[in-house]
Formats: C-alpha cells, sequence, structure tokens
C-alpha cells in the first residue's frame, strides 16, 4: 500500500485566534521551501490541519524531512480513499499488513467528521475490524494498548486512513515570529541558543567574528559547519563573517587588560547591531548563561548591553550546562562545537577579566580609543555566504552596500 498523502496536526498554531492564518501560511512556505527538489508535491493548509500530497515523491524521504521543520505538532502518512466501506476496508488491511509481525495486536478507530455519514463509528469499528481479522493469521484485538492503531476518519471529501504517528519538533514556524541576529561563535551554546530561538518562529542570520592569522580557517569552516545543522531547521542561515583582527588588536593595546573582555563584547555587540539594522532585523540573540563564564554575570551582561537599545534574547539564561550539551547533542552540533580550533573569543582571554566590570569605567577606557572607523570598515568587509539547508550548499559574497 502507497500512501498517497501526509497529514500534518497543528502544535501551538491550534490556540492562535485571528492570526492563525499567518501562522499556517508560513508552516506551508517552510514545508514546500524544504521540499522543494520535490515538484510533484502540492500542500493544502486548513484551518485545523494541513495535507501534504505527495505525487511522485518519496514518502519515506519526506517523512525524515518533516521532523525538523517547527510548527509542526505530529504527522501521519495516509492513505485516502472514497466513502465505499469496502474501499476501506482494503485500505485498512493494507495499511495493518505493513506494519504487522507474528504476535503483534490491533485496534481500529474510526472518527466521523461527518455525521451524516451512514455508518456510525462503533460499526466502522466492528465492520473494518472484522474484515481485517478474517484476512489475517496470528492477529488479535487489544482496544487498550494495540500493536497497531488503524485511525480512520470520516470526512465530506472522503476518508482518510493511517497507521503510524510521527513526532514533530513543535514550536511555531520559522518566519513567523521576525528576524533576529544571532551572534554564532563557535563553542556549544551558540548553536542551542540558535535552535531554541527558532523554535520560537524568529528567522536568524548568524554573527561570526573572525580574526585571521589568529583564528584560522579551521575555525571558520567549524562555523559553516554549525550554521549547515542550523540551516536543517529553518531552510537556510545567511552567515555573516566579520573581520575583526584590527579591532581586537586595538583592544588588547589600548584597554587595560582585565577589561579587554568586556570592550571586546561590547565592539562584537555594535557591529552585530549594525548589521542587524542593515538587514532589518528585530533582535540580537547570544548562547550567554547566567554565571556559566566571566563574561556572563549580570554586572558583566549591563555593562555590554550598554552599546545598544535592541533587544538582546538570552534562551539560555537558566540553563544549566549539562542541558545545554543535552540539546546540542540532540541537534547534533556537539561534535562539531567541541573541535579544537580557537575562535575570536579564546585569543587575547585575559588571565583575570573583570567579572564585575562598572560601565563607567569601560566607558572611560574607550573614549580614548577611535573605534567608529574601524567598526564601519569591518561591517562593510563583512562576508556572506548562504547556507542552504536542503542541499547543504554555501555561497559566498561580499556585503559592499
Amino acid at each position: 500500500m502507497k500512501y498517497n498523502r501526509i497529514l500534518v496536526r497543528y502544535g501551538e498554531i491550534s490556540t492562535k485566534g485571528r492570526n492563525r492564518k499567518k501562522f499556517t501560511s508560513q508552516l506551508r512556505e517552510n514545508i514546500l521551501e524544504a521540499l522543494k527538489d520535490q515538484p510533484s508535491i502540492s500542500v493544502n493548509a486548513s484551518r485545523d490541519r494541513l495535507h501534504i500530497l505527495l505525487g511522485e515523491a518519496d514518502g519515506d524521504d519526506v517523512i525524515t524531512r518533516l521532523s525538523s521543520i517547527f510548527g509542526i505538532q505530529s504527522f501521519s502518512p495516509v492513505v485516502m480513499t472514497g466513502r465505499d466501506v469496502d474501499e476501506m476496508m482494503e485500505a485498512g488491511l493494507a495499511l495493518v499488513k505493513k506494519s504487522f509481525e507474528p504476535g503483534k495486536t490491533f485496534k481500529v478507530s474510526a472518527r466521523r467528521g461527518d455525521k451524516t455519514f451512514h455508518l456510525d463509528t462503533n460499526e466502522l469499528n466492528y465492520q473494518i475490524g472484522s474484515y481485517i481479522l478474517k484476512n489475517m493469521e496470528d492477529l488479535t484485538v487489544d482496544v487498550r494498548n494495540p500493536d497497531i492503531k488503524l485511525n480512520v476518519e470520516v470526512r465530506k471529501e472522503g476518508v482518510y486512513l493511517s497507521s503510524e504517528i510521527y513526532p514533530g519538533a513543535t514550536g511555531m514556524p520559522v518566519g513567523a515570529s521576525g528576524k533576529a541576529m544571532l551572534m554564532l561563535s563557535g563553542g556549544i551554546d551558540s548553536p542551542v541558543a540558535g535552535y531554541l530561538t527558532m523554535k520560537r518562529g524568529v528567522e536568524i542570520d548568524a554573527v561570526h567574528f573572525h580574526s585571521p592569522p589568529f583564528t584560522s580557517e579551521r575555525a571558520k569552516q567549524k562555523v559553516i559547519d554549525l550554521s549547515k545543522k542550523l540551516s536543517a531547521f529553518s531552510g537556510k542561515v545567511n552567515l555573516h563573517i566579520v573581520p575583526f583582527t584590527a579591532i581586537q588588536q586595538l583592544i588588547h593595546d589600548q584597554v587595560p587588560e582585565n577589561y579587554t573582555m568586556t570592550s571586546t563584547r561590547r565592539m562584537m555587540l555594535r557591529i552585530t547591531d549594525m548589521i542587524r539594522e542593515k538587514h532589518e532585523g528585530l533582535a540580537i540573540v547570544t548562547g550567554e548563561s547566567l554565571g556559566q563564564v566571566a563574561s556572563q554575570t549580570l554586572e558583566s551582561m549591563q555593562a555590554i548591553n550598554d552599546v545598544t537599545n535592541t533587544p538582546v534574547l538570552r534562551p539560555l539564561i537558566a540553563m544549566d550546562k549539562l542541558e545545554i550539551i543535552e540539546i546540542a547533542q540532540k541537534i547534533d552540533t556537539h561534535d562539531i562545537s567541541i573541535l579544537p580550533y580557537e575562535d575570536c573569543c579564546t585569543i587575547f582571554t585575559p588571565p583575570a577579566p573583570k567579572t564585575r566590570p562598572k560601565r563607567e569605567k569601560v566607558q572611560y577606557y574607550e573614549s580614548f580609543v577611535n573605534f567608529d572607523e574601524l567598526i564601519r570598515e569591518a561591517v562593510e568587509k563583512t562576508e556572506i555566504m548562504q547556507i542552504d539547508g536542503s542541499s547543504h550548499k554555501e555561497e559566498s559574497f561580499y556585503d559592499l552596500l
């Protein structure tokens, strides 16, 4: 039995009122983007569910891709038949045979979305179940905890039969909640922050600070690979690679040693905010977790945040390291993140960084240094790489606008 469509169930989208159409339309666009190399597919979104008509597409491949699309609570491969009972029984038998192994139990669970259908749910359960039992050996009924549950839903346009339910990625469709800039280092935390932000429907652009020759091409490739992993959840990620060497050296030379880390992060935030404004983002996302390292105290965050009025989102702020690592392993970024290539956050690290920096002091130290021209130059020379989640190809170009 070949499935001819996939039934997608909404999760949190179902709680939306007047804005529900906006979210369902975004989910439909995201599914089409993820399946754009399958021209025979079409997607029909209604208020309470979404159907993917497979055409000639490989159903197993589609199932694999759907599992990473945010906004889906669960989905089921479905066979659609006419409203003829004999047709339902044949389709139901084929579906149970597909999942059957000797000793397994089953149950038929019918629903009538169309109450005008001439059989009620109990009659449907009995007729379809009896037919399956007569045509299969070593199969028994278990109405409480069956191994195979055959779902039959009668609607006006036809009957939908399914026997498998796959969990979705849940959350909200990426793009439904605006766009933000993710400050992406090569560590464990920032990719997880990006993943959790996308799960709330935010489209992300990643910003990475590259300081050659102190950071290598391998460190840059590591961040590209992390962006590829994230793009699997959003379709694509634009990666902005900022040349940061000159600014970092100036900070090292001109700012007191115990304040260099604070000043470095302030400059990174200023640059990210300029890139955000240029590309119409609404927020900045970081991988900070309160108290994890010296730069992630409340005093340090206050001193760093001082350079922008843009909302800075910190999805990991109350999580401990083991929780973050668990998510990193789940989304397959952990093994890339622990590769031993230094990024700009680990070079020039002072032996005793200020853990409770004073905003007034860092402002005072920076007042003797002209960062503005170097910041403008860094933004102008930022390289943008478009990472495609479906093909995992990246296109590189310089943003000189």
